[in-house]
């Protein structure tokens, strides 16, 4: 298949994160893009304002008739999508191109400088920071992005096709798809199991991506990888060092293997942040961009939609929205929310990810939202998998070591947010709990 050749481009699973970005930058780049959903959203209304015909009944009926002139039409899914999908199933039966979104992001990027950011946490906001830099140092680089960047409300960054940010997705092993010249590697605690089996399956699956990188690796300090290391005060290659927060935001130092940047600001919490900030400004310098630049870059980047994302913030009521979904990453929130506001109630609400994640994880889960001061608990969203036997928000409830803890439908969410005490709410998940926000938001300002 030669992509010139290409006019029509339909997406199978279009309101996807990364599936958007693909549709968002295919239609910049004049192809006829049209695609289906199983439910609006947020993003699917973007796309539709964008121009992007999209449909959300399972039918070949709604497609443009245009998508069925074979030679001219590329179909792109999701693995999410239900391999009896009928429109799948209909276009891979009558041999169209057919691809799987990582096939398609690996034939794109081959062509290109390709810098990958992997591991289990930390991509989104790494290689927004990272396409940030690059573009605010005036480098033409397009950035495929897993969540909505503040800064240009999209996923998608434009740039040419020389130099390319890609997140390198270890879900279905797609990130072997990808052509990485520099890469880095934040993680590689143990998730997806549902596709691995065994946490030292996805470990080696990480191995395999390390060995494709053409230029440079980057690795967090004490993951057992070769490559230049980045930590916070450890003797890492790119080390932060002499944090202080000031207004709210962190300073630090970044010292190089063979310079030191002093006074960078970061104005996104937790200590993570400043771990994916360092990794992004050691790729950037590491290809060339000075010091400077990506410091200034730094400061103006505003950070990404559902990543500790302020919905309310007012000295009496602050509400959060956090994409979390793996116990490491609910940590992460936690101690966030501990460091900035050290002595007040804090109400978590999570809606768990998939079955087969709260079954593996669940005892982790369990320690993790033990943290919040008060806890409610959303019914598991399913995404892709049908229910497990025995595995439930009722079981997962039970082994939360919480007095103030219970379970709520979607329905009744509102009245008991609105009932709670606690004056941080922190909603965390990454099922359709972000489409929930907004009314809350709404609801608690009428208070």
């Amino acid at each position: 298949m030669n992509l010139n050749n290409i006019h029509n481009v339909y997406l199978i699973g279009i309101g996807g994160i990364g599936m958007s970005a693909l549709a968002r930058y295919f239609k910049v780049n004049g192809k006829n893009v049209a695609g289906y959903d199983r439910v609006a959203s947020s993003i699917t209304k973007s796309l539709q304002e964008s121009g992007i015909d999209i449909h959300f009944e399972d039918s070949i009926n709604f497609i443009p008739k245009f998508f069925f002139k074979k030679e001219e039409t590329l179909v792109i899914y999701t693995p999410a999508i239900p391999k009896n999908q009928s429109e799948l199933l209909y276009f891979k039966e009558n041999n169209y191109y057919v691809f799987k979104r990582a096939q398609i992001l690996g034939l794109i990027t081959a062509n290109s400088f390709c810098f990958a950011v992997a591991g289990t946490h930390g991509k989104t906001t790494t290689s927004s920071i990272l396409g940030h830099i690059l573009h605010e140092s005036g480098l033409n680089a397009t950035s495929f992005l897993g969540g909505i960047a503040e800064n240009y409300n999209s996923n998608f960054i434009l740039g040419g096709d020389e130099v390319t940010v890609v997140e390198a997705d270890e879900f279905d092993r797609s990130f072997l798809q990808l052509s990485p010249n520099i890469a880095c590697i934040t993680s590689m605690d143990a998730d997806h199991l549902d596709i691995y089996g065994k946490h030292e399956a996805l470990e080696d699956s990480f191995k395999e991506f390390a060995q494709k990188v053409t230029d440079q690796l980057f690795v967090c300090k004490g993951l057992s990888l070769d490559g230049l290391t980045y930590g916070i005060d450890n003797e890492a290659d790119y080390n932060a060092e002499n944090l202080r927060i000031k207004n709210g935001a962190y300073l630090f130092d970044v010292k190089t293997p063979d310079n030191m940047v002093q006074d960078i600001e970061l104005n996104l919490p937790g200590r993570h942040n400043i771990l994916n900030t360092v990794v992004a400004l050691a790729m950037a310098n590491y290809y060339g961009v000075s010091l400077h630049k990506i410091k200034a870059a730094i400061k103006s980047f505003k950070g990404v939609q559902r990543r500790f994302s302020y919905k309310i913030k007012t000295e009496n009521l602050v509400l959060i929205d956090d994409y979390a979904h793996h116990p490491t990453e609910i940590n992460a929130v936690v101690n966030s929310v501990r460091e900035l506001y050290p002595n007040k109630k804090v109400l978590g609400v999570f809606q768990p990810h998939l079955y087969s994640r709260t079954r593996d994880f669940a005892d982790d889960f369990a320690m993790s939202l033990s943290n919040f001061d008060e806890i409610i608990l959303l019914d598991i969203y399913a995404a892709r998998e049908l229910p497990i036997e025995g595995i439930s928000s009722e079981w997962l409830l039970s082994k939360i070591n919480n007095l103030t803890k219970k379970l709520v439908s979607k329905k009744d969410l509102v009245k008991n947010i609105l009932e709670t005490k606690s004056e941080i709410i922190v909603m965390i998940g990454a099922g359709d709990i972000g489409e929930m926000v907004e009314n809350i938001k709404n609801e608690l300002l009428k208070k």
